[in-house]
Protein backbone atom coordinates (compact mmCIF):
# COMPACT_ATOMS: atom_id res chain seq x y z
CA UNK A 1 0.00 0.00 0.00
CA UNK A 2 2.87 2.24 0.79
CA UNK A 3 4.11 1.68 -2.27
CA UNK A 4 1.60 2.58 -4.14
CA UNK A 5 0.85 5.77 -2.56
CA UNK A 6 4.08 6.70 -3.33
CA UNK A 7 4.16 5.73 -6.98
CA UNK A 8 0.74 7.96 -7.13
CA UNK A 9 2.60 11.11 -5.64
CA UNK A 10 5.90 10.25 -7.80
CA UNK A 11 3.03 10.10 -10.93
CA UNK A 12 1.63 13.48 -9.53
CA UNK A 13 4.97 15.06 -9.07
CA UNK A 14 5.72 14.43 -12.55
CA UNK A 15 2.64 15.77 -14.19
CA UNK A 16 3.06 18.55 -12.78
CA UNK A 17 6.35 19.39 -13.96
CA UNK A 18 3.94 19.93 -17.24
CA UNK A 19 1.65 22.56 -16.27
CA UNK A 20 3.91 25.87 -15.75
CA UNK A 21 2.45 29.52 -15.12
CA UNK A 22 3.58 32.15 -17.31
CA UNK A 23 6.51 34.01 -17.05
CA UNK A 24 6.55 37.80 -16.16
CA UNK A 25 8.84 38.84 -19.04
CA UNK A 26 7.13 41.10 -20.94
CA UNK A 27 9.95 44.09 -19.37
CA UNK A 28 7.22 47.18 -21.11
CA UNK A 29 8.96 49.98 -19.40
CA UNK A 30 7.17 52.74 -21.06
CA UNK A 31 5.50 54.07 -17.64
CA UNK A 32 8.53 52.82 -15.93
CA UNK A 33 8.91 55.18 -12.56
CA UNK A 34 12.37 56.25 -14.44
CA UNK A 35 11.06 58.02 -17.10
CA UNK A 36 9.16 60.89 -14.87
CA UNK A 37 10.88 60.44 -11.51
CA UNK A 38 14.30 60.89 -11.16
CA UNK A 39 16.02 57.74 -9.79
CA UNK A 40 19.84 57.70 -9.42
CA UNK A 41 22.41 54.90 -10.30
CA UNK A 42 22.30 53.70 -6.94
CA UNK A 43 18.70 53.96 -6.02
CA UNK A 44 18.48 51.97 -9.57
CA UNK A 45 20.77 49.30 -8.69
CA UNK A 46 19.15 48.57 -5.34
CA UNK A 47 15.28 48.49 -7.21
CA UNK A 48 17.37 45.91 -9.84
CA UNK A 49 18.54 43.81 -7.30
CA UNK A 50 15.99 44.01 -4.46
CA UNK A 51 12.76 44.79 -6.20
CA UNK A 52 12.16 44.53 -9.83
CA UNK A 53 11.41 40.55 -9.49
CA UNK A 54 8.30 41.09 -7.81
CA UNK A 55 7.53 44.61 -8.58
CA UNK A 56 8.23 45.46 -12.20
CA UNK A 57 7.25 43.61 -15.51
CA UNK A 58 10.84 41.51 -15.65
CA UNK A 59 11.43 39.01 -13.44
CA UNK A 60 14.73 37.12 -13.47
CA UNK A 61 14.10 34.05 -12.19
CA UNK A 62 16.24 31.08 -10.18
CA UNK A 63 16.61 27.71 -11.18
CA UNK A 64 14.35 26.75 -8.90
CA UNK A 65 11.39 27.91 -10.72
CA UNK A 66 11.78 24.85 -13.19
CA UNK A 67 10.38 22.72 -10.64
CA UNK A 68 7.03 22.39 -9.84
CA UNK A 69 5.31 23.62 -7.12
CA UNK A 70 7.79 25.95 -6.54
CA UNK A 71 7.50 28.01 -9.88
CA UNK A 72 3.25 28.55 -8.82
CA UNK A 73 4.63 29.90 -5.42
CA UNK A 74 6.84 32.10 -6.97
CA UNK A 75 4.42 32.63 -9.53
CA UNK A 76 2.15 34.01 -6.97
CA UNK A 77 4.80 36.22 -4.87
CA UNK A 78 5.57 37.81 -8.53
CA UNK A 79 1.83 38.44 -9.06
CA UNK A 80 1.66 39.42 -5.68
CA UNK A 81 4.10 41.99 -5.50
CA UNK A 82 2.45 43.55 -9.02
CA UNK A 83 -0.60 43.97 -7.49
CA UNK A 84 0.60 45.77 -4.87
CA UNK A 85 3.95 47.96 -6.27
CA UNK A 86 4.98 48.20 -10.03
CA UNK A 87 7.53 50.23 -10.83
CA UNK A 88 7.05 49.38 -14.29
CA UNK A 89 3.53 51.01 -14.70
CA UNK A 90 4.17 53.63 -12.22
CA UNK A 91 3.42 56.36 -14.50
CA UNK A 92 0.13 54.94 -15.36
CA UNK A 93 -1.41 56.03 -12.05
CA UNK A 94 -3.15 58.41 -11.23
CA UNK A 95 -1.09 61.70 -8.88
CA UNK A 96 -2.68 60.50 -5.39
CA UNK A 97 -1.34 56.72 -6.36
CA UNK A 98 1.88 57.49 -7.11
CA UNK A 99 2.39 59.56 -4.17
CA UNK A 100 0.28 57.13 -1.91
CA UNK A 101 3.20 54.27 -3.38
CA UNK A 102 5.93 56.09 -2.61
CA UNK A 103 4.68 56.50 0.69
CA UNK A 104 3.95 52.70 1.29
CA UNK A 105 7.08 52.38 0.08
CA UNK A 106 8.96 54.27 2.81
CA UNK A 107 6.56 52.21 5.12
CA UNK A 108 7.46 49.23 3.94
CA UNK A 109 10.94 49.40 4.05
CA UNK A 110 10.85 51.41 7.76
CA UNK A 111 9.13 48.64 8.73
CA UNK A 112 11.76 46.15 7.49
CA UNK A 113 8.71 44.42 5.28
CA UNK A 114 10.45 44.04 2.42
CA UNK A 115 11.58 42.23 0.75
CA UNK A 116 9.68 39.55 2.35
CA UNK A 117 11.25 37.26 4.29
CA UNK A 118 10.56 34.22 2.26
CA UNK A 119 11.99 35.53 -0.29
CA UNK A 120 15.36 35.86 1.45
CA UNK A 121 14.78 33.03 3.34
CA UNK A 122 17.48 30.15 3.60
CA UNK A 123 20.03 32.01 1.98
CA UNK A 124 17.41 32.63 -1.13
CA UNK A 125 18.02 35.72 -2.86
CA UNK A 126 21.32 37.08 -0.48
CA UNK A 127 21.17 39.93 -2.70
CA UNK A 128 17.94 41.36 -2.55
CA UNK A 129 18.67 41.77 1.66
CA UNK A 130 19.17 45.40 2.18
CA UNK A 131 21.97 46.72 4.59
CA UNK A 132 20.99 49.55 6.83
CA UNK A 133 22.65 52.42 4.24
CA UNK A 134 20.29 50.98 1.69
CA UNK A 135 17.35 50.98 3.48
CA UNK A 136 18.10 54.42 4.68
CA UNK A 137 18.83 55.39 0.95
CA UNK A 138 15.54 54.09 -0.40
CA UNK A 139 13.59 55.84 2.00
CA UNK A 140 15.34 59.05 1.49
CA UNK A 141 14.64 58.89 -1.84
CA UNK A 142 10.92 58.18 -1.75
CA UNK A 143 10.43 61.21 0.38
CA UNK A 144 12.92 63.43 -2.17
CA UNK A 145 9.96 62.05 -4.80
CA UNK A 146 7.13 62.78 -2.46
CA UNK A 147 8.71 66.50 -1.60
CA UNK A 148 8.66 67.01 -5.56
CA UNK A 149 5.01 66.08 -6.15
CA UNK A 150 4.08 67.79 -3.19
CA UNK A 151 6.04 71.11 -4.61
CA UNK A 152 4.21 70.40 -8.17
CA UNK A 153 1.26 69.91 -7.39
CA UNK A 154 -1.65 71.05 -5.35
CA UNK A 155 -1.73 69.52 -1.56
CA UNK A 156 -5.52 68.29 -2.58
CA UNK A 157 -4.42 66.27 -5.93
CA UNK A 158 -1.94 64.01 -3.71
CA UNK A 159 -4.62 63.01 -1.63
CA UNK A 160 -6.19 59.79 -2.18
CA UNK A 161 -10.04 59.93 -2.19
CA UNK A 162 -11.95 58.57 0.43
CA UNK A 163 -13.50 54.93 -0.55
CA UNK A 164 -17.73 54.87 0.09
CA UNK A 165 -18.52 52.25 2.31
CA UNK A 166 -20.43 49.68 0.35
CA UNK A 167 -24.32 49.94 1.01
CA UNK A 168 -26.16 49.12 3.92
CA UNK A 169 -21.85 48.71 5.64
CA UNK A 170 -20.94 50.76 8.54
Amino acid sequence: MFKKILLALLAVFIIIQFIRPEKNLSDDQSMNIATKYDVPADVKNILEVACNDCHSNKTVYPWYYNIQPLAWWMNEHVEDGKRHLNFSTFTSLSIARQNHKLEETVEMVEDDAMPLKSYTALGMHPEAKLTTAQRERLIQWAKAQMDTLKAKYPADSLVMPKRNPAPGAR
